[in-house]
């Protein structure tokens, strides 16, 4: 099931309480980059600020097939995913693009849900809490 499907079925369920959507997912997503591990050493060559520890290995061509996603989420925060093509005739760009971002998906539903569930534990502000605190003064304390 993918993550469409069980939104889904979520929805015909009926079950309401505060959650994560794909959609919440998708509307934190700032900006998305996709390159291979072999355009990332590339980058470093212009920079001079490559670092291998075996350099010019025989395998140095396998780095074409590792693709990365890299999701800048809108607070800042980074998540990475990857994609590894085994066999050389296999490999597809968009499709090592699709299975890298999927993976780089999955690490951001424990974010937020890490965030909803820290928010959903805090205590309710009361009309009188908001008050008091505008006014400066101590919050009314609540009857047993």
């Amino acid at each position: 099931m993918n993550d469409q499907q069980i939104e889904q079925e979520i929805q015909a369920k009926g079950l309401t309480a505060p959650r994560i959507t794909p959609a919440d997912i998708e509307s934190n997503i700032d900006t998305e980059i996709y390159f291979t591990a072999d355009h990332g050493i590339e980058g470093a060559l212009a920079k001079m600020e490559l670092h291998a520890r075996h350099p010019g290995g025989g395998h140095v061509g396998s780095l074409r097939l590792l693709t990365f996603c890299v999701l800048v989420l809108k607070n800042g925060f980074t998540v990475t995913g990857e994609s590894a093509c085994a066999s050389p005739e296999n490999f597809d760009t968009e499709l090592g693009r699709k299975i890298a971002r999927e993976n780089a998906i999955a690490k951001v539903w424990p974010l937020m849900g890490y965030e909803l569930r820290t928010q959903l534990s805090r205590p309710a502000l009361t009309e009188a809490d908001a008050i008091a605190d505008l006014n400066g003064i101590p919050r009314p304390v609540a009857a047993a």
